[in-house]
């Protein structure tokens, strides 16, 4: 059980991502939830990196992070 929900956790931090780069849906309101979702994990990791990085670590970082978690469950 837990295991599928750190799962569509992932995909939901990967749809936000996908997300990021179609700006006409960033305004429906599904999204922005789906975003609300998705930074709450991510805000402290990117307070850690200096904004003018081009890439942005923090879904990378927290994705391994929820794999790792998922191994040892």
């Amino acid at each position: 059980m837990i295991h599928s929900l750190l799962q569509i956790f992932i995909y939901v931090i990967i749809a936000d991502v996908v997300l990021s780069y179609l700006p006409d849906l960033k305004s429906q309101q599904w999204a922005q939830t789906l975003h609300k979702i998705a930074q709450a994990p991510q805000r402290p990791i990117r307070d850690l990196f200096p904004a003018d990085l081009p890439l942005d670590p923090a879904p990378m970082i927290v994705i391994i992070v929820i794999q790792i978690l998922m191994h040892f469950l």
